[in-house]
């Protein structure tokens, strides 16, 4: 693709664009090729110049947070690649309950936190997710269940032209790990939360139980990105991969974790090649054995 160096580093800090720049550095999996261009952004006036910049040289761009959901082809992105990195709040109390508003890159756990220290209840549930705000938000993330549909209020995001647009809840159009960010070209700026007060002790207590179980049950030891199928409406997916036998199933280096049937984890240099071939594998036998169909969740981009 055409060099566009000069003209992003009239509009981004030199220091946060990068090159030719492996995914597998940027993705909890560990896995995934070059991208032409990862840029990190810092402001909104940022975002909307090099969208402008990307419109003008008719250059694909996709958003990134923490890649915690996210595999990466070998043939890597052309394009660029944003990650927005602002991530400062504010909060604002009322007598029963108060507002969080947060900017997309701060990092879910981060802002659990917070809650918990001002004995705000709402997000302890949620407080193992690795990823960002954002990311949460777009994918409507869930755990122990709570899910952010029942806590968000209202966001800010940007179009593909650089226009800042307000949503209501209802807007979001929320469905399971699904919303409306998901559909169309709206980049997350920042997300508005309503959560009750509660005990801090108590909300500490319950994340604590919650990263517990995550250690316990989750194989937090190898890489990964998260639960790799969405849950089947019928029986728990992770149940159905391991009554059809596959834990420890293995292409390459990708693996049925041993510890979670419903994690695929990276044992040291798999591939997305590797990753993709042992998802097709399961889905076939899951269908054999049980005529059940199970969903990707992780979101899979990039070139062969």
């Amino acid at each position: 693709m055409k060099d566009i160096t000069e003209s992003l580093q009239k509009i981004v800090k030199e220091t946060n664009i990068y090159k030719k720049e492996p995914m597998s550095k940027h993705t909890s999996f560990k896995i995934g090729g070059r991208a032409d261009y990862f840029v990190k952004i810092e402001s909104e006036e940022e975002l909307k110049n090099v969208l402008n910049l990307a419109k003008i040289e008719n250059i694909p761009y996709f958003i990134v947070g923490n890649g915690t959901n996210l595999l990466v082809k070998e043939g890597g992105i052309r394009g660029i690649v944003l990650k927005i990195e602002q991530n400062n709040y504010t909060i604002k109390e009322h007598e029963n309950f108060a507002y969080i508003t947060a900017q997309s890159g701060i990092s879910l756990a981060n802002l659990a936190f917070v809650a918990m220290e001002k004995g705000l209840t709402g997000l302890e549930n949620l407080s193992g997710i690795p990823g960002t705000l954002g990311g949460a938000v777009k994918m409507n993330a869930g755990a122990y269940g709570t899910e952010m549909k029942d806590i968000v209020v209202c966001s800010k995001c940007m179009n593909q032209n650089g226009q800042i647009l307000e949503l209501d809840l209802e807007e979001h159009q929320f469905e399971y790990r699904k919303s409306v960010f998901e559909k169309n070209e709206l980049i997350l700026l920042e997300t508005t939360l309503r959560l009750q007060y509660g005990e801090k002790v108590k909300i500490k207590e319950k994340m604590e139980e919650c990263k517990k179980a995550r250690v316990q049950h989750q194989p937090l030891e190898f890489p990964n990105a998260g639960s790799t199928f969405k849950r089947n409406p019928n029986v728990p997916t992770a149940k159905l991969i391991e009554e059809a036998g596959l834990k420890g199933y293995r292409i390459g280096d990708a693996e049925v974790s041993t510890k979670h049937a419903g994690f695929i984890v990276n044992r040291g240099t798999a591939t997305a090649k590797d990753v993709l071939a042992l998802v097709e594998q399961i889905q076939t036998i899951v269908k054999e054995k049980f005529e059940q169909d199970i969903e990707l969740e992780i979101i899979v981009i990039g070139e062969e």
